[in-house]
């Protein structure tokens, strides 16, 4: 029996049940059964299931999902984890992530703002407010960050490799996307068919079990979209990117090599 804490946040109980259904998916062809699924520390989702095929349940359930390490010894310097963005608007000086430290104690990693103004802003001294606005940043966004410093009382990290493509290649495509925090991909796309507006959609890109980016065609306002599916998705959370405005503001390549001058 193995029990397994996913990279996974959950936002209702109801949810508990989809992703029980996922699993199942996953699992199919293999002899395992799911014994339980319930909410962990910080909204995560613990699973165990048991069979002899439980250590490739567990190998796809990384590949496909994500582990979410829960002590901090099992972090290290330099290693990257997918964490969740919380409590933004308490600080003006850095963004708190949750990277699943439950033990011994609660442990956010901390990304310094000066980092992200070197990372997200070329070295300019934007607010964080700013960036958060640009780039859509919110409680509850998952993102991939890179841990640079270590102790029993501190975390530090930046954003990974992974994740500054990620925002390089949503900017190069020049596509508006509505980022969905909150609901399943099933509850996604029957919003999409209810608010009659696939016509102006491309494809729903998942970023997890409950979040997801939708890619606007050339032209569509993610703004103007969002009431449409937002009375869809009710207790989900909808933001845009809107790669014109983070190009218009910045009048350059800010996600490049090479960094502008101040």
């Amino acid at each position: 029996m193995i029990t397994a804490v996913l990279a996974s946040k959950i936002y209702s109980e109801n949810q508990l049940a989809i992703v029980e259904e996922h699993l199942k998916t996953l699992f199919e062809g293999l002899k395992v059964k799911v014994e339980k699924i319930e909410i962990a520390a910080e909204n995560r989702i613990r699973t165990i299931f048991s069979g002899e095929d439980e250590k490739a349940a567990l190998r796809l359930i990384e590949k496909e999902i994500g582990l979410s390490p829960t002590r901090i010894e099992d972090f290290k310097k330099f290693s990257t984890v997918k964490g969740y963005i919380n409590n933004l608007d308490k600080s003006r000086d850095e963004v708190s992530v949750d990277i699943g430290v439950a033990y011994p104690k609660t442990l956010n990693a901390i990304i310094p703002l000066q980092r992200l103004q070197a990372q997200l802003a070329g070295g300019r001294k934007i607010a964080l407010q700013k960036i958060a606005e640009l780039y859509s940043l919110s409680d509850n966004m998952p993102i991939i960050v890179k841990i640079t410093n270590l102790s029993e009382k501190n975390i530090e990290a930046e954003l990974a490799e992974t994740q500054l493509a990620t925002y390089k290649r949503w900017v190069k495509s020049v596509f508006d996307r509505i980022l969905i925090l909150g609901a399943s991909i099933q509850e996604v796309r029957k919003a999409i068919k209810h608010a009659r507006c696939q016509n102006d959609l491309i494809t729903v890109e998942p970023l997890g079990l409950f979040e997801h980016a939708v890619v606007c065609k050339l032209g569509t306002d993610a703004v103007g979209l969002i009431p449409k599916l937002g009375k869809h998705l009710q207790g989900a959370k909808l933001e845009a990117f809107k790669p014109k405005t983070l190009i218009e503001f910045f009048k350059t390549s800010i996600l490049s090599n090479e960094n502008p001058s101040m």
